[in-house]
């Protein structure tokens, strides 16, 4: 299988879910903002559907190392997300908003499939010497998901209605099910090697994650970054509404950063070893502080400039966290450290923008400004955990 199946393929497969995924969120906004007609109910269903992530993505990366197939698992989760978000579509107009949220919540569980479940199987597609340059251009993905998703959104959004923006992004999720269905499977256990339990498993991921502070001063960084991008993509409506004539121009936004990000990825994708992953992401998230800072006067072209600068630093930022990962993660629990990696990123963005909706319908500079200095904290928050020696929880890392 892994012969026949291709690293163009996996691409394939990867954009059309993580687009239909980048268009899901700011058309949930959107379709909430345009039905419940408030700020705060937009951010609440943005967050109900990222904040469970954080139980959904450890579970579900523990079930994909264990599987032998990991493919059909992967492509079990996508469906069953492309399923929720046609259920909380139609609960919008139907049920009370309360029961919206949680299923929203229930559905967020498997969000991480679309991100770690699916680049945690990159090694079985491009193995030795071809994986820098193939985590390189998995990390565009995202860069081309973050420019095609919200700009889909708010053209659509503009065109045909913000329900109709949500039913196309789970058809382009469901249009991935071919390449996740198919991706290349794992060895059988050994004979003699004795099976563990998913506790057992799921204790084992986060002895990692903790244990080698390379690995997690890098998650530290980005989920606090993500924390202030949660917290810019909650004020997205009212930029729009107040600075660009429109709720629905502001996810447009985003396309702003996923240009910049999508460039400065394939510079990186050229040059895979040009500069260490880990000075990367230190550097990515000083460059989106100074980004957000930018955005606060509201100025149409200081929000572009802001927005363009933010995806120099997320684009190549998300490419060095994935290599860091692929060179910390034991093979055997690769699966769990992206889904957890990538579920504590989503749970983080989830916080941001539930605190920085209520804020932003008081005060947009506010929440910006907060986003700013949430930023900073992440790349101050780099240089906590040393290069080597202790990591946090007071594990010793060999090395």
């Amino acid at each position: 299988m892994s012969n026949r199946y291709t690293l163009r393929r996996y691409l394939t497969g990867a954009v059309a879910a993580r687009t239909g995924d980048e268009m899901s969120g700011p058309a949930l906004m959107l379709a909430g903002f345009a039905l419940a007609g408030s700020t705060t109910a937009a951010s609440s269903l943005l967050a109900g559907i990222t904040v469970s992530a954080a139980v959904g993505g450890p579970l579900l990366g523990a079930f994909l190392d264990r599987a032998v197939r990991p493919g059909r698992l992967l492509a079990w989760a996508l469906a069953l997300y492309a399923t929720g978000l046609g259920v909380i579509l139609a609960g919008l107009a139907r049920l009370p908003f309360p029961v919206t949220i949680v299923i929203a919540v229930a559905t967020g569980l498997l969000g991480p499939a679309l991100s770690g479940g699916w680049t945690a199987q990159l090694p079985r597609v491009a193995t030795g010497d071809r994986l820098p340059r193939a985590n390189a251009l998995d990390a565009m993905t995202f860069s081309a998901a973050s420019l095609a998703g919200p700009a889909l959104a708010g053209g659509v959004a503009v065109a045909l209605g913000a329900s109709t923006a949500v039913v196309v992004s789970l058809t382009l999720i469901a249009l991935a099910l071919p390449a996740a269905c198919t991706l290349p499977g794992r060895p059988g256990p050994a004979r003699g090697v004795r099976a563990t339990s998913v506790l057992h498993d799921l204790a084992a991921g986060t002895r990692v994650i903790l244990g080698r502070p390379a690995l997690a001063r890098a998650t530290l960084t980005s989920v606090i970054s993500c924390v202030a991008q949660g917290m810019v993509t909650a004020c997205l409506p009212l930029l729009g509404e107040r600075v660009l004539g429109g709720a629905g121009r502001g996810a447009l936004l985003l396309s702003c950063a996923a240009v910049s990000a999508l460039l400065a990825t394939t510079a990186l994708a050229r040059f895979p070893r040009a500069a260490a992953p880990d000075a990367i992401i230190w550097a990515g998230a000083l460059v989106q502080s100074a980004a957000w800072a930018l955005a606060v006067g509201g100025h149409p072209a200081a929000l572009v400039a802001a927005f363009l600068l933010a995806g120099i630093g997320e684009g190549p930022q998300l490419a060095a966290l994935f290599a860091v990962r692929h060179r910390e993660a034991p093979a055997h629990l690769r699966g769990q450290i992206f889904t957890t990696g990538a579920s504590l990123k989503i749970t983080a963005f989830a916080l941001g923008a539930a605190t920085a909706g209520p804020l932003a319908s008081r005060s947009l500079s506010c929440s910006l400004t907060l986003a700013a200095i949430t930023a900073l904290l992440a790349a101050l928050a780099f240089s906590v955990i040393p290069a080597s020696g202790r990591a946090p929880g007071g594990l010793r890392v060999s090395p």
